[in-house]
């Protein structure tokens, strides 16, 4: 049985990516410090003889005994909200963090894969963006806390990659959503869903033009467990290429929660991209993965969840499309 060491596993992706390693016969130790994670994201994994979860920050030095066989580094505030309040941890985790697990999978000769995001690529210039493109990031903006951390790790892994032939791959993570994420996350799809439920003015920064890539979190983990299963070094994007506005997922999130909410706009944050799309031919070539649950679906799916969450119950025919 492979055995898998997961960081940042009460989080929201990191949750779900427990629950996946599981059910495909992996042992896995989780680790999290809850600085941003929930408890109760993994607490039905808690009665699994082969789930051990650690309550420790990866800043420190990491032990783990027995064999290990892959490394996961998913620990880091993920969204614009926890990395701005927390810039050095943010800083800290990308960086000690980084260097920490992978001196864990150096030591146990294990597979490591990095969760890395679309944030690298800033406020791009080009559209899509594939994983030759270098990005346009401003690394001393309120933002560059979390680019520049991501960023600052890839390179880490890729060195590791050189001087000790470890055997790593980089998951590009684009904007994913569904199941579990924070009622407080801060980003779009939360803030959205939340609003319309509770009835309350949606609040769209700048005039809603600019446009996102969703990936349901079901699709996302999917792809991210080929990507650990393969022969590929390097980065790679797993993201969903379907390309909205930001103003027709408000609209999306009104319409699905059956809401009487109206649109409210304010200045976009420094440095908000205005473009976020990616280009995965790279990850159908190599994988044979890409997206299969549309947005319209896979927004029901999280208006359900989030509905029952606020102690809201969702509307009879949202209910039918499954909650998990």
């Amino acid at each position: 049985m492979p055995r898998a060491v997961l960081t940042g596993a009460a989080g929201f992706i990191g949750s779900h990516l427990c629950r996946r390693l599981l059910d495909d016969g992996w042992q896995v130790v989780a680790i999290d410090n809850v600085l941003t994670g929930r408890l109760e994201n993994i607490e039905e994994l808690f009665g699994d003889d082969r789930f051990v979860f650690r309550r420790y920050d990866v800043t420190n030095d990491l032990s783990i005994e027995g064999s290990v066989d892959a490394v996961l580094h998913f620990a880091s505030p993920a969204s614009p909200r926890d990395y701005l309040e927390l810039p050095l941890e943010t800083l800290e985790v990308g960086s000690t963090g980084t260097k920490v697990t992978l001196e864990l999978a150096r030591e146990k000769g294990a597979r490591f894969l990095l969760a890395s995001t679309s944030e690298v690529y800033g406020d791009p210039l080009v559209s899509p963006q594939s994983e030759q493109y270098w990005g346009n990031v401003n690394p001393t903006g309120p933002r560059g806390v979390y680019d520049e951390a991501k960023r600052f790790a890839e390179a880490l892994v890729m060195a590791y990659q050189r001087v000790h032939g470890l055997d790593v791959k980089i998951a590009r993570i684009f904007n994913t959503y569904g199941p579990r994420l924070r009622i407080d996350d801060g980003r779009a799809v939360p803030n959205f869903l939340v609003q319309a439920i509770e009835g309350r003015p949606i609040t769209v920064y700048g005039d809603g033009s600019q446009t996102r890539s969703f990936s349901y979190v079901d699709d996302t983990v999917r792809g991210l467990c080929a990507l650990l299963a393969s022969n590929w070094v390097g980065p790679m994007n797993i993201g969903n290429p379907e390309e909205h506005t930001v103003l027709a997922l408000a609209e999306l999130a009104i319409q699905v929660a059956g809401s009487k909410s109206e649109l409210v706009f304010e200045a976009l944050p420094v440095d908000d991209p205005k473009v976020r799309r990616p280009a995965i031919d790279l990850a159908r070539a190599e994988l044979g993965w890409e997206p299969e649950v549309g947005l319209d679906e896979g927004i029901e799916r999280t208006y359900a969840w989030m509905a029952t969450a606020l102690g809201y119950e969702p509307t009879s025919e949202i209910k039918s499309v499954g909650t998990t």
